[in-house]
């Protein structure tokens, strides 16, 4: 596979220009990000993949503007990050779940000023969309981690943002739930059509989710490959180009996919 670094033909959502980051910690200075040019498409499921601690969390920190670059810029939709926006929902591991609400009450939180009837309708399309009928007035704590995450989902979801950030989202699920939760955010975006920036260091979820991954290297990280999926969902994971695909990031990032 030859390194791609072309933007997707839909229009632009995200831009990152020159994006480096430093962080000084007494008085010790560590690069973590380089030179980090990307396009992100409107309605792209976009993978950030790379080891642990190579620095795509704090990249997706940047975007979400949670964080500010020590060189270059973000911009959405033209406009230059300078802090979070509700445009832009960022989706936690299970932390962004309030345990002293319903699941309802969840979902509702960010959508407490539209009109009573309307954030009741809302609640109801998210609840049903995630499949959590049945639950409304259930806490997190009666839920399983699974449940908990398509909450999670929903109540980002709900607030009817543009883009969705997702940090490992699926990190603390056994594999089983993990392999249902793809395929249940799968069915979500295709419905909503959300921009998503997914971070993982998984390859075969990133090449399960998205439309293009881009591939990053050990800290103090720079892009080495972007690589476009171009595999039709849902997708068979035992295809003679999935595993292409697959295992061409797996050489990428210089390990063999042998057992």
């Amino acid at each position: 596979m030859e390194p791609s670094v072309t933007a997707p033909a839909t229009k632009s959502s995200l831009q990152a220009e020159n994006v480096g980051m430093i962080f000084d910690r007494d008085g010790k200075q560590t690069s973590v990000l380089e030179d980090i040019n990307l396009e992100v498409g409107q309605g792209e499921f976009l993978c950030l993949l790379g080891p642990s601690g190579c620095g795509k969390s704090t990249l997706l920190n940047i975007m979400a503007g949670f964080l500010s670059p020590t060189r270059g810029n973000v911009k959405v939709a033209g406009e230059i990050v300078h802090g979070p926006d509700p445009r832009r929902i960022f989706v936690f591991q299970e932390r962004g779940v309030f345990p002293w609400l319903t699941v309802e009450g969840n979902i509702g939180f960010g959508i407490a000023n539209l009109p009573r009837k309307e954030r009741e309708d809302r609640i109801t399309h998210y609840i049903q969309m995630v499949g959590l009928k049945g639950f409304e007035k259930s806490y997190p704590s009666a839920l399983s981690g699974g449940m908990k995450q398509r909450l999670e989902v929903a109540r980002a979801l709900a607030v009817n943002p543009d883009m969705l950030l997702l940090d490992e989202p699926f990190g603390a699920l056994d594999s089983i739930t993990r392999l249902t939760m793809r395929k249940e955010l799968l069915r979500i975006w295709d419905a909503e059509r959300k921009t998503i920036i997914f971070v993982t260091h998984d390859i075969d979820e990133a090449v399960q989710l998205a439309d293009r991954v881009v591939v990053m290297s050990a800290r103090p990280a720079t892009i080495q490959q972007i690589v476009t999926i171009d595999i039709p969902h849902p997708r068979d994971i035992s295809s003679p180009r999935y595993l292409e695909l697959r295992d061409g990031i797996f050489q990428q990032i210089g390990l063999a996919h042998h057992i």
